[in-house]
């Protein structure tokens, strides 16, 4: 007799299995139009953002592949737009932030050094192909500082196709 059989035994069976714990039940994929739903919310519907992410929590970390690759989430949707109001609010609840959002909210004191140490994601493409300098132009007036600083290290571009 092995020893979990002789402990189990001697206690009655009182004693709980160390086995592993059955996994619950996976849940199924939130449809394709829900997400895509929520991500064209996020663009502008505060509204809409806030009420859908309450029924579906999960949202926050979905994506909508608007064709040949190009993901896009609600807080990126927000970013490209210069939507302050969403992408500071999805991010109070805990979503993925992207160098782009960050760009679109001016933190040029984030966006800099991660730039420094990998010098040529400044010319990474964003949603839809937009770069970081449409991300910061987008982001007004706390966009002007990142704005003149990407555009000195040659970033011109405000957008490149990818579709």
């Amino acid at each position: 007799m092995d020893r979990k059989k002789f402990i189990l035994s001697a206690t009655g069976g009182l004693l709980v299995s160390q086995a592993a714990p059955t996994p619950l039940a996976e849940p199924d994929p939130y449809k394709v139009e829900l997400v895509k739903e929520f991500v064209i919310a996020g663009h502008g519907n505060f509204d809409k953002v806030q009420s859908m992410l309450k029924d579906y929590p999960n949202l926050l970390y979905s994506k909508f592949d608007w064709g040949n690759g190009d993901f896009e989430a609600a807080i990126e949707g927000a970013g490209h737009v210069g939507n302050k109001e969403i992408a500071n609010f999805l991010i109070d609840a805990g979503s993925r932030v992207t160098l782009f959002v960050l760009a679109m909210l001016g933190r040029k004191d984030l966006v800099k050094p991660v730039l420094e140490a990998y010098p040529k994601l400044i010319f990474a493409n964003g949603p839809h192909g937009f770069t970081l300098l449409h991300h910061a132009r987008a982001g007004g007036k706390e966009g002007e500082q990142l704005t003149e600083w990407l555009q000195e290290k040659g970033l011109k571009e405000d957008w490149i196709k990818i579709r």
